[in-house]
């Protein structure tokens, strides 16, 4: 089997040749890679180690942006400004730095906002380069959002004040939101067709400890919002991947019910989290995706210590309906020894 093969073969609730293995790899690594394995290309890196990896889509953005020649800032299509930050001398990220619906009151505003046009992407570039991926890898994008979105463009603290003080606010802009990605995904997949396995839906509902919103919240606010997109991307045939990190476990069934195939990350240091309980509990109706700890274990343990954890992972979440990979990406300083253990041990994994 090949890459593409396999990690179907798992989605389809088949039995693979092995279990496949995934990475996510922060820009930084992806460079240490590049230059350990003597390639130009990222994707070169995961054929160069036999990685199953699941190829990022995206839709290239043709829409006018209006910047501030003198403001050292980019700006994204929905008019969110970020600024650099070091985080030490060789790692760089990107923090917002201005939030254009922070200060606004009335709802009716939102209707003179210049919200992102669905007519402003390339989606005939973005289908060509999914075809191509196609051709070899398992595909997943583009990457869409609600809450995630309205709290980069409202601010973390307000987000979580208007699901409570201005759910009017709250409605008007996430329907907003809705539209202009839904339209967005659904002119992408007419575009792409069957090029497009499964699509990527990011939405936190998890901390460490706890949810981040009530299940109340999330019935009100997100849930049917979630579900219609749930719903159109079933109908073209695609899968949903949805992303949530932290303590989740109290929304998953409600993920199931809205139409969710993958979970990710699987974060099992947080409450709830547990890989035996969630297999138990889900495991017939999710696949999961990721699971090997990426706060201690990966960054900082040992490559022996790795091997356990990623074993530790196959055991519980797998080996059927289980696709490695670390808990979200892993970041810049994880050792590149700690990155091959983690492919071997899944590579060398029998039942």
């Amino acid at each position: 089997m090949n890459a593409r093969e396999r990690v179907l073969a798992v989605l389809n609730r088949e039995t693979p040749d092995r279990v496949p293995v995934d990475l996510w790899l922060a820009p930084e690594l992806v460079e240490k890679f590049k230059r350990r394995l003597e390639v130009g290309d990222e994707l070169d890196i995961y054929r160069e180690l036999d990685v199953d990896k699941i190829a990022w889509l995206g839709i290239p953005y043709k829409g006018r942006m209006i910047k501030d020649p003198n403001e050292q800032v980019d700006v994204n299509h929905w008019g969110v400004k970020f600024r650099k930050v070091n985080a030490n001398e060789k790692t760089e990220y990107s923090e917002v730095s201005f939030r254009p619906l922070e200060a606004m009151e009335d709802p009716s505003a939102l209707e003179d906002y210049p919200w992102p046009d669905p007519g402003d992407f390339d989606y005939e570039a973005a289908a060509r380069e999914a075809r191509q991926l196609a051709s070899e890898f398992v595909t997943l994008g583009p990457w869409v959002s609600l809450f995630e979105v309205y709290c980069m463009m409202r601010s973390l603290e307000q987000a979580l004040m208007d699901t409570v003080a201005e759910p009017e606010f709250l409605h008007a802009a996430l329907d907003k939101i809705a539209w202009s990605q839904g339209e967005m995904l659904r002119r992408f997949l007419d575009a792409a067709g069957d090029a497009t396995d499964m699509v990527f839906i990011s939405d936190d509902v998890g901390m460490q400890q706890n949810l981040l919103i009530s299940p109340q919240a999330f019935d009100e606010f997100l849930f049917p919002r979630l579900k219609n997109w749930c719903d159109m991307i079933h109908d073209h045939g695609a899968r949903v991947f949805f992303h949530t990190d932290g303590a989740a476990e109290p929304l998953i069934p409600r993920l199931i019910e809205a139409g969710v195939d993958v979970l990710n990350p699987i974060q099992h240091v947080c409450p709830g989290m547990d890989r035996e309980s969630l297999k138990a509990q889900y495991g017939d109706r999710l696949i999961f995706h990721g699971g090997v700890e990426n706060q201690q274990t990966l960054p900082f343990g040992t490559p022996e210590e790795v091997a356990r954890e990623t074993h530790e992972c196959l055991e519980k979440l797998g080996p059927d309906g289980y696709i490695p990979c670390s808990c979200h990406f892993a970041q810049a300083d994880t050792p590149e020894e700690n990155i091959l253990a983690l492919v071997r041990t899944v590579r060398e994994f029998r039942v």
